[in-house]
């Protein structure tokens, strides 16, 4: 199957924000500032896919990191409220791979799918997408915009 995107547009993160409308408020609204040859295609309504990295948020457990329930707070326990429980059975005598334990969470590689197009304002070289998007401000961020079947 063919790539189906027409081009991927380089574009630096902004702020997020509320713009205010005549008629309305558009709820959440991330900027992003790119050439004005790249944003020419952009209309407004279009749905485009935005790629970039997302924050790293350092070491975490696995309550944070896998979104485990961690142990009772009562019934006889004192430290183990977030604790990952049993990693393993006695018989293999090792841990299995692919086993969900604590560790670095984050900066890795995140597709946003289907946002859209609010504003493209070629003066000012920004583009206004409904939604957020990942990595931190002034983060490098790739737009794809995919081609209209007939």
């Amino acid at each position: 199957m063919k790539n189906e995107s027409v081009k991927k547009i380089h574009a630096k993160k902004g702020v997020m924000t509320q713009i205010w409308n005549n008629d309305a408020v558009i709820p959440v609204t991330s900027v992003l500032y790119a050439d004005e040859k790249e944003i020419g295609e952009l209309k407004i309504g279009d749905k485009v896919n935005v790629s970039g990295r997302s924050k790293g948020k350092g070491f975490q457990g696995v309550v944070k990191r896998h979104g485990f329930a961690g142990g009772p707070k009562t019934h006889g326990q004192k430290n183990r409220l977030r604790a990952p429980g049993s990693i393993g059975a006695t018989a293999p005598q090792r841990t299995i791979k692919g086993r969900k334990m604590a560790g670095r969470m984050g900066n890795e590689r995140v597709t946003v799918r289907n946002l859209r197009v609010a504003d493209v304002r070629q003066s000012e070289k920004t583009i206004l997408l409904k939604g957020a998007i990942p990595g931190i401000r002034g983060a490098r961020v790739e737009i794809r915009q995919k081609k209209k079947t007939a």
